[in-house]
């Protein structure tokens, strides 16, 4: 290809939207263009890095085994109904009428769709087990969409699903999976953790996010650099601090107090003069329309994923300031679990063996002092706080870090959570109906190139791996008036696309900075510069990652380009 004949709009300036590394880059190296919040044009550039990455996903998902299929992004509704999910992605889902007043939708997640072809088609044990993937457009209505690929509101899945007769059948294919998204990653330049993680609306037993740590993120992971062990926030575990004071010893009886305008636990801490360790902190909750009064340390934090899973509501919502007057004869900031009737309390596990701690009074302006869980109340114990850094490492002991990160893929092990509601069935050897079990698993395409962009970049621009770069090599001649260097940089060109190599010849009448600074702007991994040197048969060879150059005869160049590519 030849860049004067190309439509590559590089920008000087970083633009005022983008906050991110990989968005302004993707921006100023003339990749993409916005055309509403979330709503991207994907030119020429991006065009060639996202096939790449698309050619690797296919070739890593065809070794494995698994059929490319392709289906409709457009939905009626009843599929999403059958699921129950229709209700339950609220908001997030694209829906509108056709003219005939029927309900469609915009797909998100093709787990329905899948269900409901297999429904139709499956009819034996022998037909299983059956993988299918695709690539294919989807569509989320983002709240919130930013960060350029990261979160937007149309975008490149693979998505692919896997139908088995038994857990063991699913075992084995979703460890497939596993060790392939593996594979894709490492061919893409992602430096990547895999963490244990919540199912969310996906549901199913099992699942885990494939993610890049970048301050580009959303999402936090607990990561314990001693064994390994690492997973979303939203479900690692530990072993908490110990209290930052010791409690008091003996056998109390709580004994009320005043705290007048003592609110929060920060409050109540420098009020008391005991430490927010030595606190209960208590949330009253609203789960499937009733209250429910959870407890944890003052200095944790509730997840609400746990919570939502130990109240068997992941919609719960905060109590109304009416509600908890209602329910508790007291405000927020004077509440607790002693004497508490006809509420349901949940209990962190953080607060097994602490004695005398601080807790309200369910009274205006009042605390009780010497309230021991297990002897002034009785609650359910469940894991509901938030890991933080420094936790003990539940495995090996260490200290934990918590990181931001990027997530590129998850993978489930949906069970039954599809089939068993939607009928599907097959006949086992015995001739019985039974349902299959399924696993989902998906990549964002476009979350590939801007984690790898977020990984690798400088103050000049991206530094991309040659298999998802959209070129490999440029050839650059210094001075397109010098006729020699102009032949000679137009030889290397064809030879290097006579060796299979992606080149792109510089062809245009700019100054030889210009070039340069576009080339490392775009991210090119290699470029031959074709200028005075060639007077002693000489080119200089420059790697873009490590800035490194070497000076090689002209007629060697293209085959040292080829050897840097390890071809």
């Amino acid at each position: 290809m030849l860049w004067s004949k190309l439509f590559i709009p590089t920008l000087r300036e970083v633009p005022a939207e983008a906050e991110v590394a990989s968005h302004q880059l993707l921006l100023r190296a003339g990749y993409i263009r916005q055309l509403s919040a979330g709503i991207y044009t994907f030119l020429y550039l991006a065009q060639r890095s996202l096939k790449k990455i698309q050619t690797i996903v296919r070739q890593e998902m065809d070794a494995m085994g698994a059929q490319e299929i392709s289906c409709p992004a457009l939905n009626p509704a009843e599929v999403w109904q059958e699921s129950g999910r229709w209700d339950v992605m609220g908001d997030n889902l694209f829906r509108f009428k056709d003219r005939f007043g029927r309900d469609m939708c915009l797909a998100m997640t093709h787990e329905e769709v899948i269900t409901v072809t297999a429904r139709g088609e499956l009819r034996s044990y022998k037909q299983l087990p059956q993988v299918w993937y695709q690539l294919q457009t989807k569509f989320r209505d983002e709240p919130r969409p930013k960060s350029g690929l990261l979160r937007v509101r149309e975008f490149m899945m693979k998505d692919s699903y896997s139908f088995d007769m038994d857990q063991a059948g699913l075992d084995a294919v979703y460890d497939k999976h596993y060790k392939t998204y593996c594979r894709i990653f490492d061919r893409c330049g992602l430096e990547y953790t895999a963490v244990d993680a919540h199912s969310g609306a996906m549901g199913g037993s099992q699942s885990h996010e494939f993610m890049v740590a970048s301050d580009a993120g959303e999402d936090f992971v607990a990561r314990c650099p001693g064994c390994g062990y690492s997973a979303n926030l939203e479900k690692a575990i530990s072993i908490p601090a110990a209290p930052a004071a010791d409690d008091p010893a003996g056998d109390l009886t709580p004994e009320e107090f005043p705290t007048p305008g003592q609110k929060t636990i920060a409050e109540l801490a420098a009020f008391t003069g005991l430490p927010e360790t030595s606190q209960m902190k208590s949330l009253v909750v609203v789960a499937d329309g009733k209250p429910a009064l959870i407890l944890v340390r003052g200095d944790h934090q509730l997840s609400e994923t746990k919570a939502g899973a130990i109240l068997n509501d992941p919609e719960f919502r905060p109590a109304r300031p009416d509600e908890i007057r209602q329910w508790f004869g007291a405000d927020a900031g004077s509440l607790g679990p002693v004497a508490v009737k006809d509420v349901p309390i949940f209990a962190d596990r953080a607060l097994v063996g602490r004695r005398n701690m601080i807790a309200g009074a369910n009274k205006n302006d009042a605390h009780l002092r010497h309230v021991t869980l297990g002897e002034d109340f009785q609650a359910e114990l469940h894991d509901v706080r938030q890991v933080v850094a420094g936790d003990a490492c539940t495995r090996c002991g260490a200290k934990l870090e918590v990181i931001k990160c990027v997530e590129i893929a998850h993978i489930f092990k949906l069970g039954y959570k599809y089939s068993e509601p939607m009928g599907l069935r097959v006949l086992n050897a015995e001739g019985k109906e039974v349902t299959p079990i399924m696993g989902s698993y998906g990549i964002g395409i476009g979350r590939i190139l801007s984690g790898v962009i977020e990984l690798h970049h400088d103050k000049d621009g991206m530094i991309l791996p040659p298999s998802i770069a959209p070129f490999e090599v440029v050839v650059t001649p210094a001075n397109n008036a010098d006729a020699a260097q102009m032949d000679t940089a137009r030889a290397i060109y064809e030879e290097c696309l006579g060796l299979g190599i992606d080149a792109l010849l510089d062809d245009r009448d700019e100054r030889p900075g210009v070039k340069f600074k576009d080339a490392d702007l775009i991210g090119v991994p290699f470029r031959v510069v074709v200028g005075k040197k060639l007077a002693q048969g000489l080119v200089e060879l420059v790697e873009r990652k490590t800035r490194t150059a070497a000076d090689v005869a002209s007629a060697e160049a293209p085959r040292a380009v080829l050897a840097r590519l390890g071809r």
